[in-house]
């Protein structure tokens, strides 16, 4: 029995052989198929400037999370929000971020003239605001509305002719130049060509703020919004620690305003925060109450 037991699995295993060496093995994944990177910045840009005309307004919701480092207890801390966005194409921009025990913890918001930036944790318990007319005017605040925008889908890309265009195993970076000086960075997936990360920089090299966006959605016909969004602010001269917000957005639907709605892209009054800091060219200046 033992070696009629013997001989039947080695006719087994001997079968088994011929079947893998006939082909009959699962065959290993094959590789993703690699896609070719576009030939040139204006190439590049046409699609990303296409996206952004299919912009429409939209209302999101979902949640966020705040990071930021409070010098009083020397440690970093964390808050969990409550978030609505509501963005209206070119400029306007609202963002409302709600604590438990905090209710509008963050807004921040622009329009054509002006943009805003409320914090109301009490170790930070500051308001600042500036009009885009202004030189430089968002440079410095540490969550900018531009970012977000740009975030959201609705891309500023200027001159073409300040844009070079190299390509990567598999994604594309475009970056942009000011007198010669790299301010921005995208990098592309080629696969659906939509923007996995954005960088930021000001005009001495140093960066201002890292997006990185991921789980797009289609709003509607041709645009696409990221619903996981993540930017990090930095301070240039590395005195503070960088400051975080990560959206995940849930729920993400085109949207119609009304005419009382719109009074959400006017700026709000300071109210009883500390701080009140006003853009005055470079610079933010402390104002009294």
């Amino acid at each position: 029995m033992n070696e009629q037991h013997y001989y039947l699995r080695l006719c087994f295993c001997f079968a088994v052989g011929v079947l893998f060496f006939n082909g009959c093995a699962i065959e290993p994944p094959k590789p993703p198929e690699m896609m070719p990177g576009k030939e040139s910045a204006t190439e590049a840009l046409a699609v990303l400037k296409a996206r952004s005309q299919n912009a429409v307004s939209l209302l999101a919701r979902g949640r966020c999370v705040f990071e930021y480092y409070d010098p009083e207890n020397k440690k970093r801390k964390k808050e969990k929000l409550e978030v609505t966005v509501l963005m209206k194409p070119p400029v306007e921009l609202y963002l409302q971020g709600d604590a438990t025990l905090v209710p509008k913890a963050i807004i921040l918001g622009s329009n054509e003239r002006e943009f805003w930036l409320v914090m109301r944790p009490n170790e930070i318990s500051t308001y600042w605001w500036g009009t885009w007319s202004e030189q430089n005017s968002s440079q410095g605040l540490i969550i900018n509305p531009r970012t977000l925008f740009e975030a959201l889908g609705f891309l500023e890309t200027g001159a073409e002719g300040n844009w070079s265009l190299s390509n990567k195993a598999t994604y594309d970076v475009l970056i942009q130049r000011n007198k010669g000086v790299v301010v921005k960075k995208m990098r592309i997936n080629r696969r659906d060509y939509l923007i996995s990360t954005i960088e930021y920089y000001d005009s001495k090299s140093r960066a201002l703020a890292l997006a990185e966006l991921k789980d797009y959605k289609e709003v509607s016909d041709g645009f696409f919004v990221p619903a996981s969004i993540k930017i990090i602010a930095y301070d240039q001269d590395n005195i503070a620690e960088p400051l975080g917000i990560t959206l995940n957005l849930k729920s993400i639907k085109p949207k119609e305003f009304t005419e009382r709605q719109q009074k959400v892209f006017e700026r709000p009054p300071p109210g009883n925060l500390r701080h009140i800091l006003k853009n005055e060219g470079e610079k933010w200046i402390e104002q009294s109450q």
